[in-house]
């Protein structure tokens, strides 16, 4: 992933290292960092997400990563996700998993619903790579990866 600098800016590093108690800062915007309201009018949505790969997990993630299955891939694929990656890093003796794609569509919201009706992603895909999760403190209810807040872009 070209963007992955983006993912490990240290306002996320603060965020996965559990100092989720600090006062908000507000986001600025400029020509690097543009508003989320101008990115909804682009050809194409950046978005990013962490969570914890749980130690006792991580071969079999690894390995259903390596050659994910084509059901899954289709799903996607239909859901206008394209640059889609997950990185793992080590940060203070935990493993995080970091996700980056573009979104080239123009209904994010029925979009990514269309990934959760594929049965073989929802239905057997899910509950074995949520397995090798742990949610992030934080992470609003009923969403397993936690968002990242863009903070800078540049094509």
């Amino acid at each position: 992933m070209t963007c992955f600098f983006r993912l490990l800016t240290c306002v996320m590093m603060v965020c996965l290292l559990g100092c989720a108690n600090r006062p908000a800062v507000k986001p600025v915007y400029g020509p690097t960092n543009p508003a989320p309201d101008s990115q909804q009018k682009a050809d194409v949505l950046y978005y990013g997400s962490a969570i914890e790969l749980l130690p006792e997990k991580e071969q079999l993630y690894r390995e259903l990563h390596a050659d994910v299955w084509p059901e899954v891939l289709a799903a996607i694929e239909a859901a206008n996700i394209r640059n889609y990656n997950i990185f793992v890093a080590e940060l203070d003796g935990k493993r995080y998993l970091f996700s980056f794609f573009e979104y080239h569509g123009s209904d994010p919201e029925a979009d990514f619903a269309s990934i959760a009706k594929d049965p073989t992603t929802s239905g057997k895909w899910w509950p074995v790579t949520d397995a090798c999760q742990r949610r992030l403190l934080g992470t609003p209810e009923g969403q397993q990866w936690m968002s990242l807040e863009m903070l800078m872009h540049i094509d």
